[in-house]
């Protein structure tokens, strides 16, 4: 799904990643107990969320210390998106994110919006570029699942597939953290 509807998902998505408390609950209801507490503290340990804007641009921008991500926002209410769809414009808005990205040393991430499902986490994170040679965001890279590719060599997003949010965010609080870290 795109379109109009699309900007109410990439506004939800920033509340959570701005830590905005109230979508921040919301949210983790729907996260078994055990996990709750870890995606709250988000919280505490807010991005800086800029909403992008512009044909083939990035929907957002998520920045925090030593990290910084563009993200692109898809929504569907069934578990595959295609980049074929409508007319190819999400495969060439791929090669574009990938161009951007690969030409200053970041990656880009999609997120996933599942729509029309209760009681299950509805985004899932998916690595759209190639993992950068080093830093943090490396780390963080490696343990992403990526954007799948047809045989004919075009996008495909498998909602299943995909890293939940809230895994996405305990991954990166537990490689950002001061704590000191195993190299994997």
């Amino acid at each position: 799904m795109a379109g109009r509807a699309s900007s109410a998902y990439e506004r939800e998505l920033r509340t959570l990643l701005e830590g905005d408390l109230v979508a921040v609950r919301a949210y983790a209801r729907v996260l078994a107990p055990e996990h709750r507490t870890a995606f709250e503290r988000i919280v505490e340990e807010p991005f800086l969320v800029i909403r992008g804007a512009g044909s083939l641009g990035f929907d957002l921008v998520a920045l925090r210390r030593e990290i910084a991500f563009p993200l692109e926002v898809k929504s569907a209410s069934g578990d595959v998106i295609r980049f074929t769809d409508a007319s190819g414009r999400a495969d060439q808005q791929l090669a574009a994110h990938r161009r951007a990205v690969g030409r200053v040393g970041l990656t880009v991430l999609y997120a996933y919006r599942r729509l029309g499902r209760r009681g299950e986490e509805p985004w899932r994170i998916f690595l759209a570029s190639e993992v950068p040679p080093t830093g943090t965001l490396r780390y963080i890279c490696r343990r992403l699942p990526t954007v799948s590719t047809t045989r004919g060599g075009h996008g495909i997003l498998r909602w299943e597939e995909g890293m939940p949010l809230s895994q996405f965010l305990s991954t990166v609080r537990s490689l950002t953290s001061s704590e000191p870290r195993v190299a994997s």
